[in-house]
């Protein structure tokens, strides 16, 4: 495994729209913790937390039109340290393999994933969040790709 670090971090944030309500909420609890790090959102959610937390937020997309492909590039370019993604589990959504390729791609980049407000709270009040000697570590997925270049 390989180490990136960072002198700060950077949070993707992401919710369907019924739960961009609980998302804006929960922002707005930890505006304090969030201000000391880079934000990045996908389309609606990012404008959505600009305006309510007086931040820069990095708008990328909007989920059906690429977004959760754009923060699922930016995970694998280990650009991304934490993904607080409040989504639906109650409504279908049109994108739903991309909603579940940005989850598989966090998970296999060791990026921690809060899908509710009760884990977006202990990542961001985690103290390793703060402390410059926790650094992630990334997968070295070098295995993975030589077996994909011998298959061809």
């Amino acid at each position: 495994m390989t180490t990136v670090p960072r002198p700060e971090r950077t949070i993707a944030l992401v919710a369907h729209d019924a739960r961009k309500p609980d998302l804006l909420a929960w922002a707005r609890h930890n505006r304090e913790v969030l201000a000391g790090h880079r934000l990045v959102a996908t389309g609606t959610t990012g404008e959505l937390l600009a305006e309510e937390l007086g931040l820069a937020v990095i708008r990328l997309e909007s989920g059906p039109l690429g977004g959760d492909m754009q923060l699922g590039a930016m995970i694998t370019e280990a650009s991304v340290d934490v993904l607080i993604f409040l989504w639906d589990p109650l409504s279908a959504q049109p994108h739903e393999p991309d909603v579940r390729a940005l989850l598989r791609v966090a998970t296999l980049w060791n990026v921690p994933v809060a899908s509710n407000r009760a884990t977006a709270d202990l990542l961001v009040t985690s103290p390793l969040l703060t402390d410059p000697a926790y650094v992630r570590e990334v997968p070295d997925h070098a295995t993975h790709r030589q077996r994909l270049h011998q298959a061809t």
